[in-house]
């Protein structure tokens, strides 16, 4: 038995997502900036798709930007929105995608920006508290928290920090590529500047992502070379990819209560069974529904001698997965997560993530390689 657990990394592509992709395929080949019939036509297709996304997101499609993914997203509202409105201070966690934790850090030692990190607790929730205080002695700074961690799953309330950020005029982005497709988003009633998604993580392509901009917000292109995405971004459009992104969100927001319980079941699921059967399992974050991601759980085992030989030995008996420990040898210095909520860097962790298509019988068959796998530790 072959199972794919790990739908964070990437999803696989819905089979009407495939099909709307093939038609334009064969069908629409002209280049969306041309002005002749064949460019008009692919230039429609486009427009139709950014409405798509727009409506689902309830925004304008004049603040939706297609881009290559979600880390040239996050890259082109963190550096950007930073040089264009003069922003010398940033605040984000240590436990954010290392698309934005690295743009920021990068930025941080050329000298552009003082970079202060939130506070963590041990479950991996940010101290919101502490970013009152930060924002309080830093007025207009740069905010950058992820919705839904991607290691841990662990959601954060981005309603009250766009609120907090509203209240100290501060500009505020969060990489939603985790939640988008998984989780309504009301950008109508949610005050917020940049927000970023990627299709492969809703069973769209991968290589395609957006960046939506909200309206009273002005940056300079981070790409240049051409006027498409009306002057944001240089380049010839990925026209099939962008027509695959808004069919897959589109079938993602069709389908969202039902695939939620699904998933939702299934994680619970697997939570319960590792606990009859491997004694000493442990959880890494959030584990509570209301407070965490519904596709990700990610597992502390006891299995102390494994270390990075757990996905290794789960890889060989058909389960793929990802995870480590939070401090591992050699030139992998293991999760940044783990140790930033200074999880035990003697026990190994996995993360398994789960989609749509996942069923109680492959988590029947991953918990029976788990617990094989602990037993000849």
């Amino acid at each position: 038995m072959q199972v794919y657990f790990d739908n964070a990394a990437t999803t696989a592509l819905d089979k009407q997502v495939i099909e709307a992709m093939v038609k334009t395929l064969n069908e629409n080949f002209g280049n969306p900036s041309s002005i002749h019939a064949h460019g008009r036509e692919t230039k429609t297709i486009v427009e139709k798709a950014r409405r798509t996304v727009a409506k689902l997101l309830n925004a304008s499609p004049s603040e939706i930007f297609f881009t290559s993914g979600g880390t040239e997203a996050d890259n082109m509202a963190i550096v950007r929105a930073i040089e264009c409105y003069g922003i010398t201070h940033a605040i984000t966690s240590p436990i954010e995608h290392h698309a934005v934790l690295h743009t920021l850090e990068e930025l941080a030692h050329a000298g552009k920006i003082q970079l202060d990190l939130l506070k963590v607790d041990a479950k991996g929730n940010i101290d919101l508290n502490h970013l009152e205080e930060l924002l309080a002695k830093n007025p207009r700074t740069f905010v950058s928290i992820m919705h839904a961690n991607n290691e841990l799953g662990n959601l954060t309330d981005i309603k009250r920090v766009s609120e907090l950020c509203e209240q100290y005029d501060a500009v505020f982005h969060s990489d939603t590529v985790q939640t988008m497709g998984h989780y309504k988003h009301d950008l109508s009633d949610l005050k917020i500047d940049f927000i970023t998604g990627a299709a492969h993580k809703f069973h769209g392509p991968k290589g395609v992502g957006f960046l939506y901009i909200n309206g009273k917000n002005k940056i300079k292109p981070l790409i240049y070379g051409g006027a498409q995405e009306r002057n944001m971004r240089g380049g010839t459009e990925n026209v099939y990819g962008i027509v695959g992104l808004a069919k897959a969100l589109e079938l993602a927001y069709e389908e969202m209560e039902e695939h939620q319980s699904h998933i939702q079941g299934l994680k619970d699921y697997m939570k319960d069974k590792l606990v009859q059967e491997i004694p000493g399992v442990q959880f890494n974050g959030e584990t509570d529904a209301d407070k965490a991601l519904y596709t990700v759980l990610n597992v502390s085992l006891p299995c102390t001698n494994m270390g990075d030989m757990l996905l290794f030995n789960l890889d060989i008996k058909g389960v793929s997965a990802s995870g480590g420990s939070a401090c591992s040898s050699g030139s992998d210095i293991g999760s940044h997560v783990l140790r930033g909520i200074c999880a035990d860097p003697k026990r190994p962790s996995v993360r398994f993530s789960f989609c749509k298509y996942n069923t109680k019988e492959e988590v029947d068959f991953v918990v029976g390689v788990l617990k094989e796998i602990c037993e000849h530790k």
